[in-house]
């Protein structure tokens, strides 16, 4: 080994004693997700779960938590333990919610031939289901974990939901590339999300980390692709509709039908005069 070789791996050595938090690896994460998944929704099982009882899997899964949340001890305000007990003591109240969430795609996309079909390839399904369950650690305290869960979800399909923000009852996201949902975003029941969208924050600043930053949804809203909503104080009303393409930084009442007038100028020349004639679009 080279003189610097070694000076440098002396030098991983020391960054490595100053890390605030040791965690676990993004795979056992992945793992965890995709086998609490099976465990909710048995239509995504795949060859070696079928032979599981639900019981196996269920105990399984309470180690793998346990597993997931020692590097963290430190820096929990309970054992491992005893947050793994009290998250699954809530796993019931996330699977009803998130059975809401399955009706409000399946009811509401024409092209969804069923609930299975929705819970076993809906993008968005998946990533509002690795949302509430990243969302109820976060609310037992438990650190980064959370957000490893949700940007594992964000590799999977494209769609960035911070654990932080709070969503209420029977959300849909339609096809969902590219939607993002910022930390302190308030999202109320029955809200609808197209692709593209973003609920933002103005400003990056890191001394607004404690702040609101990101926009109020209120319920039965409707915001359709690559709807831009950006600022902590903006909120847009209940029963209002957000039209594709449209940048929103002020509030809106409800019932609001909010639009983006698109305007485009084509110049032809007609055969017979050969001035220009202009059509807006």
């Amino acid at each position: 080994m080279t003189t610097d070789t070694s000076t440098f791996l002396d030098h991983l050595q020391t960054q490595r004693a100053r890390y605030r938090y040791k965690l676990p690896s993004r795979p056992d994460a992945g793992r965890f997700i995709d086998q609490m998944m099976r465990l909710l929704f048995p239509v995504t099982q795949d060859c070696k779960s079928i032979s599981q009882h639900v019981e196996e899997t269920y105990q399984n899964l309470n180690e793998q938590l346990i597993c997931l949340l020692h590097p963290l001890e430190k820096n929990l305000t309970e054992s491992p333990s005893t947050i793994t007990e009290r998250f699954f003591a809530e796993l019931p109240r996330i699977y009803d919610s998130l059975l809401l969430d399955a009706h409000a795609i399946a009811d509401n996309d024409p092209a969804a031939v069923g609930i299975e079909e929705v819970v076993a390839v809906y993008p968005g399904f998946y990533t509002i289901s690795v949302y509430r369950i990243a969302h109820e650690l976060l609310k037992l305290n438990v650190p980064l974990l959370p957000r490893m869960l949700t940007e594992y979800a964000h590799g999977q399909t494209g769609i960035d939901i911070h654990p932080g923000a709070q969503i209420g009852r029977s959300f849909f996201i339609d096809h969902g590339t590219g939607v993002v949902v910022g930390e302190t975003t308030i999202i109320g029941d029955n809200v609808k999300i197209y692709q593209g969208v973003t609920l933002g924050a103005t400003h990056v600043a890191k001394s607004m980390a404690q702040k609101k930053r990101h926009p109020t949804i209120e319920n039965n809203v409707v915001i359709y692709a690559n709807a831009t909503i950006l600022g902590g104080y903006t909120v847009v009303g209940h029963d209002s509709v957000i039209g594709g393409n449209v940048w929103l930084t002020t509030s809106v009442e409800a019932h609001s039908l909010v639009f983006h007038q698109h305007q485009t100028d084509v110049r032809l020349k007609s055969l017979e005069s050969l001035e220009p004639i202009n059509f807006v679009i």
